[in-house]
């Protein structure tokens, strides 16, 4: 575990943000069944696309308007026909399924990890 140490340097670089998903459409070209989401970061970042390997315990109804936790600051990933624009963060539970990471209370969009 200690080879895997980052500085607070490093730690400082990630943008950690909430934002709310908007809009949740099918991916049926990802390798791994996963959603097409569109979430809105605020004013300062905007809307941004992510691809989410979410399909085991969300339904796309069930996602509008959830506030999830995303890094922002990565560069652009292509996946199949779709360019992500943030990482949206989960934890991996039971069965391979990914457990969104969500704030307890609403908060504004945008807001930065502290």
């Amino acid at each position: 575990m200690e080879n895997n140490l980052i500085s607070w340097n490093d730690f400082e670089k990630i943008d950690i943000r909430v934002g709310t998903i908007i809009t949740v459409k099918d991916f049926p070209e990802a390798r791994k069944p996963a959603y097409q989401l569109q979430i809105d970061f605020g004013i300062e970042i905007g809307i941004r696309k992510s691809s989410a390997q979410i399909t085991t315990y969300y339904q796309k109804e069930d996602l509008i308007g959830k506030q999830i936790i995303a890094v922002v600051n990565f560069p652009k990933k292509q996946i199949g026909n779709f360019m992500s624009e943030c990482l949206v963060l989960g934890l991996v539970g039971e069965g391979n399924g990914v457990v969104l990471l969500s704030p307890n209370f609403p908060v504004s969009n945008g807001l930065r990890m502290a």
